[in-house]
């Protein structure tokens, strides 16, 4: 089987399609397949055991957009399916010109995502979902409907998401719950040599991701303030970046809350490993990878109930849940954890073990039964 793999982010861009692409062309050459990635980069990515090609970045968005349907035609030419996890529009202009089915993978409302990037509408995505945006936000719901309609399959990542796909008026039947793999582990360094090669000293905190406005990270930065001695240490860059960092210096917590800027995965999974838990303050979420990932590796989740993180994280089993939005329960959730001792070794010793199903092996395995069914027909 031929597959084009299509991605908005590619190694060494930090996010969970940077992260999912590659593990999926990995798996699939590795069980045979002929593989070939399309992406966006800002310089040449760097060589693997099969092409990857990239539109620069440095394109007008409008001339960028247009470079990437082109080349996906291009590329699609040859293949047999195309498996997209960005650039959904470009990758449904350029597979439906070559006639070549194309297969999903959503991991948030890219109406929403897009308007919000705009300035266009402010709240979470379930708002979004009655309304509001104007003219434009419905264009891009009306565009959104349109690409996933014509998708051959579409995998989300929780049931959340299953449930807002369906009422974007996608068939059921083509729509199918592939939650995000648990990570694929090297050999773990013990975790007091990471804590001492980190500087890590007491009660930490972790969290990697973006820092944009969806992840809320205020809320954390306040939980943190309520919680003496607790410190944070954040993993990622964004636009929310400086005003996070003023945001610390009012609440007096600058030094306990450590910015080391964007990190590869390898590094991601070694800071949740040292770390005592990790933190999640998202007004909104599907499936993060980072919450497999810090799981995957024994460290439990403190985290906001947003969206579909409850079919992974669960209260009192491998993590603690909060209201959406409800700060100061979080704080009282940090407080209680590093208050507890016992609490913290029943949360470590389930954390693993709770994400067993979520194999890499499994996972890729039914996303590769469904690329084969649908490249055949």
């Amino acid at each position: 089987m031929r597959v084009l793999v299509v991605s908005g982010i590619w190694p060494p861009d930090v996010g969970g399609p940077a992260s999912h692409a590659p593990d999926v062309a990995d798996f699939l050459r590795s069980r045979g397949h002929e593989v070939e990635v399309v992406t966006t980069a800002d310089a040449p990515p760097a060589k693997r055991p099969y092409p990857v090609r990239a539109v620069p970045r440095h394109h007008r968005p409008g001339v960028r957009h247009y470079r990437g349907a082109a080349l996906v035609h291009h590329r699609a030419r040859e293949a047999d399916v195309v498996y997209t996890t960005g650039m959904f529009g470009r990758s449904a202009l350029g597979a439906s010109f070559a006639r070549k089915p194309y297969v999903v993978k959503l991991t948030a409302d890219p109406a929403f995502e897009r308007s919000r990037r705009r300035g266009l509408v402010e709240g979470d995505v379930d708002e979004f979902q009655q309304g509001g945006g104007g003219a434009s936000s419905a264009l891009l719901r009306f565009v959104r409907d349109v690409e996933l309609r014509h998708a051959a399959h579409v995998f989300t990542p929780s049931a959340y998401l299953r449930e807002l796909t369906l009422a974007w008026g996608v068939s059921p039947e083509r729509v199918t719950v592939l939650p995000n793999p648990a990570p694929s582990l090297p050999p773990l360094r013990p975790r007091d040599e990471l804590r001492r090669e980190l500087g890590l000293n007491g009660a930490t905190l972790a969290f990697a991701g973006r820092l944009t406005a969806q992840k809320s990270l205020e809320r954390a930065l306040e939980a943190v303030a309520g919680a003496d001695g607790v410190q944070l240490v954040i993993a990622g860059e964004g636009p929310d970046r400086e005003p996070l960092e003023g945001r610390a210096r009012e609440l007096g917590v600058a030094e306990r809350v450590r910015f080391i800027g964007a990190q590869p995965r390898e590094k991601v999974v070694e800071l949740f490993h040292a770390a005592d838990a990790t933190i999640l303050s998202s007004s909104w979420e599907n499936f993060p990878h980072t919450v497999v990932e810090a799981l995957s590796v024994g460290t439990p989740v403190l985290a906001m109930e947003a969206g579909g993180v409850a079919e992974v994280v669960r209260n009192e089993v491998n993590g603690l849940l909060v209201p959406p939005g409800d700060t100061a329960a979080l704080g009282e959730a940090v407080r209680r954890y590093f208050g507890d001792e016992a609490l913290r070794e029943r949360l470590h010793g389930a954390a693993a073990g709770s994400v067993a199903e979520y194999a890499p092996e499994r996972v890729f395995g039914e996303l590769e039964q469904t690329l084969r069914r649908v490249a055949r027909t």
